[in-house]
């Protein structure tokens, strides 16, 4: 029997290409097509036929192979989703291939593409034969929908990394390409695309979202391949109509029969055909559109509205109508900016076409006010793509935008963002400016008044003037910037409508239009002089190319030609007017100065420096001098010829103004007589004028800090000072002080730093040393902020490179002499600031900064922070571990702030953290029963810095700095074997368990970091103890259960360190019951050394401790332990043949295992676990059915009380630990 596909039906009296009328009619895929009347498709093979070409039985290159590759049981081999997953640029050869597949064994190729659809969507399960042989589309949906992984909610289309971002756009042509190579054949079957549309219309209505996703994206694609075939169909039939037509209209005698008959039946075809592409069309529209353009995820509603816009644009005959534009006039309310930015892209394709306007005009008047306002939309992008989306409607009809609608947008050129501001500038501009009257034409080439620009700069000046924001013309210019440049730059244009009288007929600029018009010329030249926007409107300046340099160059010339002869005449006529002259004032600032010189234009500077003399002269207000105390600081620039001729003009001006004041002030200050208000006006006024002028000049050879001094005195003493003259004479004064402090050279910080560095040394808690406690009162502790900006003199000073140090003396850093005393010097600063952290003067972290250039500056400070770290760690082993943990963090918190969190492992940067964790790890020494505690704390200081960052993406991704453990485990090797699962404990409590099931390599850093905890324990060997345990003992006795006598510690170790803790501790614990067998199911490999039976269990279940055997002296294991380290040789080729053997035994005891367990279970990773036994009489039997007579294996024995001794509580949480532990 066949098995029906479904197919969502089509109209049956529908005179338009497509029904779109029953949008929300619910389309479940149960009805069968009616075009052709038929159940069963003629090309669909029934099950008996199916199983000859399903099975695996084919000859080589037959139904078990695709493309070469075999097939096992019917189930694929997913070659198309890896292919597609790689990126392939040859797309066209894989579809090839594939249709060469379908061609002999149409269902084995179309489960190979129904499978490529799966796993697109993230599935790890697979269609068999069997189930697409007997199994309905909605079965084989529900049974991957059973096999999706739902812990993950990745799938490829929403994964991270370079890998995956190409993947959308690889799909998307792998199913473009497929329809294309497909359209002449293939498609008009009635099998491939019917299977194809049924199942991504089942898939669409999952309620996996992975799948509706997938699906959707590959339907929409689907859709738009077929648009583009039905177009093609279109075209091809209007080519055969004509060729039909003039083939009949000739006379009989000239007419081809045959060739007409030839065109009716390419016609009647192509009419088929495309009867059948509408049907599919209209199946994917239905089934698939109108149910998820509003998806509850707005991605999926994005991807059909992105791609009903390209149907309309591409195919605008058959979709461009109201039945179709509906849908994103509705979808504009979306209320994701995702899907709004959509709409309005999908309508800006239309608007664009000048000749599709007419079909959208019922849409523009239904939906226009809707795009108005979403000019004001809270998604920037969506507000700015509004904006241009308006301006083509304003270029493809003016009268359908009203004033009203054209005013919303033209405020927006005031916007702080500028994006929006830029796209509102250029509808401001193709409304207001881009229009020219026919009488234009004649005066194109008319320059200044009388150019086209001087009407345009007229209506930019009066809706400047309209909008009331006269305080933004910068924002305004800057908005116009890039449409309206050449209206802008037309300075000419400005100047003349400032300085020329009006033409016959015209009307003058009002003196408010005049002021506005000089403001927005000045914001004009500051855009073109310094290329950035103002402030408020970008992240800053930005690096210019060499064509906007060129540009800059340019306009700096023609300002500076123009306006060089035009600046003094606009003074001139605007010299009472405190707001022009302001402005007018500050153009200098922008000059290209050279050309006053090479221009021949000192004439014109010295016409403006009188202009401006005159203007200090008759000015009071505080910006009007300030203006003129900046023209002459511009102006004032010694790289230029004009520095003298300035100079000296500003020193006459200045000569002026303080004989004035002096001669005023003895006056003013004369004793028995009262000032009265005119003298106080002079006063006042004069020392406005020098104030200004000393805020951007170093006026002290004028000595101004003595009359101003004179003036404060009188006013304290008398009391009916002026308060603004007191005002002044403070701000002046103000500047005679900020202007000697300016001239202390850099040179004397080192000088001070030494010795604030020694008078913190001198006063510090070490002054109460031998019985001094009367100077306790002079102590002092730098507090944090002093201790931070010493530790930013010596980041600033210290760690520099060579050729950054400019202090050498007489400048000469090449000098090899003046380099090594240029070091010199620097390292007497580290040293002077490393003596406070060793004193404990400043707190022992701030050496953290110190500590991470240990590797860099080697050379340099290697000697002075080695014996830092030595010093600090016999002070606090345990806070100066967590200083050096704290450097490494810093490191790597910078490099994730350069290289972000997806950085690669085997950088340089981060090798470079390792490297210097490793040389951290070896200045712990060999005795690391000294540096028990320390190494714990670092250990936990780590982890939970690792752990510190949840991703936000969820569980299922890695910690944000769990790549830290990396790091971490270069201190591994200095845990005791104790402490190392004392830490693995710490760190499973941060884990969760899908954290130990991971296996990807973002997780590489966790696994690293637990196999160094878990490993056997090699490194425990440099330990005094553990080398005497491990290397002291013979081979014992296969029956022999393992020793538990106990050694009494010495009472020199007991009260010499902090172990006594631990031991006293260990003593109050006692034997606990033996638990159950537990039932064991699955033996994990690690390191070839491992934790023997009893010291596995001995860890977490310490047994009573016993004192009948005698201490061992702590000298003679130091000098046992030396002699073995001599013998280092013929230890390696030992432990090369323990190696050897312990695999042998190891092997033995698996399979002895899996003998008496019959429960063992191969890993599919070699990581090994410990067999946690739990009664010595089971490794006894085990021991029993094995040969090791010829083993040569040294197995430890059992723990002594000194090792038992150092299974410390947990320095991290001992109460959870003894719970655990003692249970």
């Amino acid at each position: 029997m066949c098995r029906v596909v479904p197919v969502p039906p089509v109209p049956p009296n529908s005179e338009t290409h497509f029904s779109s009328d029953t949008d929300f009619e619910d389309i479940e895929g149960k009805n069968q097509k009616q075009g052709k009347g038929k159940t069963c498709k003629k090309g669909k093979k029934g099950p008996a036929e199916k199983g000859k070409s399903g099975n695996g039985g084919g000859k080589p290159g037959g139904p078990n192979r695709m493309n070469g590759h075999h097939q096992q049981n019917g189930v694929e081999n997913m070659m198309l989703f890896e292919v597609v997953k790689m990126g392939k640029s040859a797309m066209q050869s894989v579809v090839d291939d594939w249709i060469e597949s379908y061609k002999h064994d149409r269902d084995i190729a179309l489960l190979d593409l129904i499978n490529f659809f799966i796993q697109c969507s993230g599935c790890k399960g697979v269609v068999t034969a069997e189930m697409f042989r007997h199994m309905q589309n909605s079965e084989i949906i529900r049974k991957m929908t059973e096999e999706f992984d739902e812990d993950s909610g990745d799938y490829p289309l929403t994964m991270a990394g370079p890998q995956w971002k190409k993947f959308k756009s690889s799909f998307c042509e792998f199913i473009g390409v497929l329809v294309r190579q497909c359209q002449y054949s293939i498609i008009y079957d009635e099998y491939m695309m019917d299977t194809v549309i049924s199942l991504l219309t089942g898939l669409s209505d999952s309620q996996v979202r992975a799948f509706r996703h997938t699906s959707t994206l590959a339907a929409m694609k689907l859709m738009t391949a077929l648009v583009n075939v039905a177009l093609n169909l279109s075209i091809n039939m209007d080519n055969t109509q004509r060729q039909y037509e003039a083939e009949r209209n000739k006379i009989i005698g000239k007419r081809a029969n045959d060739r007409l008959e030839l065109l009716l039946q390419k016609r009647k075809e192509l009419q088929e055909n495309q009867d059948e592409i509408e049907n599919m069309m209209n199946a994917i529209f239905k089934g698939v559109f109108v149910h998820r353009y509003r998806d509850a995820i707005a991605e999926i509603r994005a991807i059909c509205i992105e791609e009903i816009g390209i149907w309309m644009k591409m195919y605008s005959d058959a979709f461009l109508n109201d039945s179709y534009l509906k849908y994103v006039g509705w979808t504009m309310h979306d209320k994701q900016g995702e899907v709004r930015l959509k709409c309005l892209t999908a309508l800006q394709g239309l608007y664009y076409n000048k000749e599709l306007n007419s079909k959208l005009e019922l849409f523009t008047s239904r939906f226009k006010d809707r795009i108005v306002s979403m000019t004001l939309d809270k998604e920037y992008d969506v507000a700015v793509q509004a904006i241009k989306l308006l301006t083509l409607v304003l270029q493809s009809s003016e009268e359908v935008l009203t004033a009203e609608d054209c005013e919303n947008v033209y405020h927006l050129v005031y916007s702080a963002h500028r994006p929006v501001a830029v796209a509102a500038g250029e509808f401001l501009y193709k409304k207001l400016f881009s229009r020219r009257d026919p009488e234009d034409d004649g005066i194109l080439k008319r320059r200044g008044r009388q150019s086209p620009n001087a009407n345009l700069v007229k209506t930019l000046v009066f809706f400047f003037l309209e909008s009331e924001l006269h305080e933004h013309a910068a924002y305004l210019v800057d908005s116009m910037w890039d449409c309206a440049t050449d209206l802008l730059k037309d300075w000419e244009c400005m100047n003349s409508l400032l300085l020329e009288e009006p033409l016959n007929g015209e009307e003058p600029l009002t003196d408010r239009q005049e002021s506005a018009l000089i403001e927005i010329m000045l914001c004009t030249i500051r855009q073109a002089a310094e290329c950035h926007p103002p402030v408020g409107r970008g992240t800053g300046k930005r690096v210019l190319t060499a064509k906007e340099k060129k540009t800059q160059l340019d306009d700096r010339t023609k300002i500076t030609e123009l306006f060089a002869v035009a600046l003094p005449q606009l003074l001139a006529k605007y010299s009472v007017d405190a707001e022009k002259v302001t402005n007018l004032l500050q153009l200098p600032q922008y000059f290209d100065l050279e050309i006053y010189t090479t221009g021949r234009l000192e004439k014109h500077l010295d016409a403006l420096l009188r202009q401006i003399r005159d203007i200090v002269e008759k000015h009071t207000d505080i910006d009007v001098l300030e203006a003129c105390s900046k023209t002459y600081h511009a102006l004032c620039n010694e790289e230029f010829t004009i520095f003298n001729r300035v100079d000296i003009a500003r020193s006459q001006l200045i000569d002026e103004l303080a004989d004035k004041f002096n001669r005023l002030l003895e006056d003013f200050l004369q004793e028995g007589e009262e000032p009265d208000e005119d003298d106080a006006y002079q006063v006042l006024s004069t020392l406005k004028r020098i104030t200004a002028f000393h805020n951007a000049h170093d006026l002290s050879r004028w000595d101004l800090f003595g009359c101003n001094y004179k003036l404060l005195k009188t006013g304290i003493e008398n009391g009916d000072m002026p308060e603004q003259i007191v005002i002044h004479a403070l701000q002046c004064t103000h500047y005679v002080i900020l202007w000697q402090l300016a001239k202390i050279t850099e040179s004397s910080s080192t000088k001070a730093f030494t010795i604030l560095c020694d008078v913190l040394m001198i006063f510090s808690h070490q002054i109460m040393t031998g019985g001094r406690d009367m100077l306790e009162p002079l102590v002092y502790t730098p507090d944090s902020s002093l201790q931070s900006e010493l530790l930013s003199f010596i980041l600033d000073h210290v760690f520099i490179d060579q050729d950054d140090d400019n202090n050498s003396a007489d400048g000469q850093q090449d000098d090899e002499a003046s380099k090594i005393e240029a070091l010199h010097k620097r390292r007497n600063l580290l040293a002077a600031f490393c003596k406070l952290i060793v004193y404990t003067v400043v707190e022992m972290n701030t050496a953290a900064d110190i500590f991470k250039q240990y590797m860099k500056y080697y050379n340099d400070y290697g000697d002075i922070i080695k014996e830092t770290m030595s010093k600090t760690r016999q002070i606090d082993k345990i806070q100066c571990a967590k200083t050096l943990i704290l450097s490494l963090q810093q490191l790597f918190n910078e490099m994730i702030q350069e290289n972000g969190y997806n950085f690669d492992r085997s950088s340089p940067t981060f090798s470079g953290i390792k490297e210097l964790a490793r040389r951290f790890a070896l200045t712990f020494g060999l005795d690391q029963l000294k540096t028990r505690e320390a190494i714990a704390m670092l250990h936990k200081d780590g982890i939970e810095f690792a752990f510190k960052e949840p991703n936000p993406q969820g569980e299922s991704h890695p910690p944000l700095n769990l790549a830290f453990l990396d790091i971490l485990s270069e201190f591994s090797s200095k845990l005791l074997r104790q402490d190392k699962r004392t830490v693995y404990v710490y760190l499973e409590k941060f884990m969760t368990f899908q954290m130990s099931l991971r296996r990807e390599d973002v997780w590489l850093p966790l696994m690293s970091y637990r196999n160094s905890l878990l490993a056997g324990g090699d490194d425990d060997t440099m330990s005094v103890i553990s080398g005497i345990s491990s290397r002291g003992s013979t081979v014992r006795n296969k029956k022999t259960k393992p020793a538990t006598g106990k050694r009494k510690v010495p009472e020199a170790e007991e009260s010499s360190s902090s172990d006594s803790m631990w031991l006293n501790r260990e003593q109050t614990m006692h034997t606990p019951v033996m638990m159950q067998t537990p039932q064991l199911t699955s033996t994990i490999m690690r390191e070839p050394k491992r934790l023997r039976p009893e010291e596995s269990y001995m860890g977490v279940y310490p047994m009573q401790p016993e004192h009948h055997q005698a201490p061992l002296d702590y000298n003679t294991q130091v000098t046992w332990m030396l002699a073995q380290r001599q013998q280092e040789e013929a230890a390696r080729q030992q432990q090369e043949r323990a190696a050897m053997n312990y695999v042998k035994l190891r092997t033995n005891l698996q399979h002895a295992i899996r003998r008496g367990t019959s429960l063992m279970e191969d890993d599919e990773e070699p990581i090994v676990e410990d067999v946690m036994m739990s009664s010595e009489g089971r490794i006894e039997d085990l021991n029993e059915g094995m040969d090791f007579d010829t083993m040569d294996i040294d197995l430890p024995p059992s723990k002594n009380r000194r090792e038992r001794t150092e299974l410390k509580p947990d320095f991290f949480d001992p109460a959870s630990i003894m719970d655990e532990s003692v249970g």
